[in-house]
């Protein structure tokens, strides 16, 4: 029973994303990369029916989408990835979607005085003399409830199971 290659492709999206902005280090270009690369795998003839086969041939469709960007670009030819380096860019990107999903998940488990504090100068970039300001108390005040907001929040994400992994480097990195 052939899969459904739609369906399948579209579950792989963002990882095939995630390497496509490591070839290219631009986002625009890696969104670019991904729509000719899905285009390619919808056009293709022959598609691997197990998943590993599958995913292999998705993310070499993507690469090989990339060399032939560089050469339409007349740049240099893509040299082959390092896969340590690669590794670690999705891991990176997994690990900052995790952390951006943990904080706003435990930000929502704080108190309204609390969060207001923490986005007004974590988040929006307000120091404490403007957010003593914004919210007409003194800035010692803001000192005192961001310190509190900030531990509050560090212990509602300490409680949470998500926990991100570390990547051990060799003795080469």
């Amino acid at each position: 029973m052939p899969i459904d290659l739609r369906a399948r492709l579209s579950q792989y999206l963002p990882r095939l994303y995630g390497y496509a902005v490591s070839l290219t280090r631009n986002e625009d270009a890696a969104r670019e990369l991904v729509q000719e690369s899905a285009l390619r795998a919808l056009k293709a003839k022959s598609i691997p029916q197990d998943e590993p086969a599958l995913r292999a041939w998705l993310f070499t469709i993507v690469r090989h989408a990339a060399i032939d960007a560089h050469r339409r670009a007349r740049q240099p030819a893509v040299q082959e990835p390092d896969l340590g380096e690669l590794t670690t860019l999705l891991w990176e990107f997994d690990e900052r979607y995790i952390a951006t999903v943990t904080v706003r998940q435990g930000l929502g488990q704080l108190p309204v005085e609390a969060r207001d504090i923490i986005a007004l100068v974590d988040i929006a970039g307000f120091s404490y003399a403007e957010t003593a300001a914004l919210l007409g108390i003194p800035v010692g005040t803001v000192m005192s409830r961001l310190s509190r907001a900030r531990q509050g929040l560090l212990t509602v994400i300490g409680r949470t199971a998500i926990r991100p992994l570390r990547l051990r480097r060799g003795s080469g990195s």
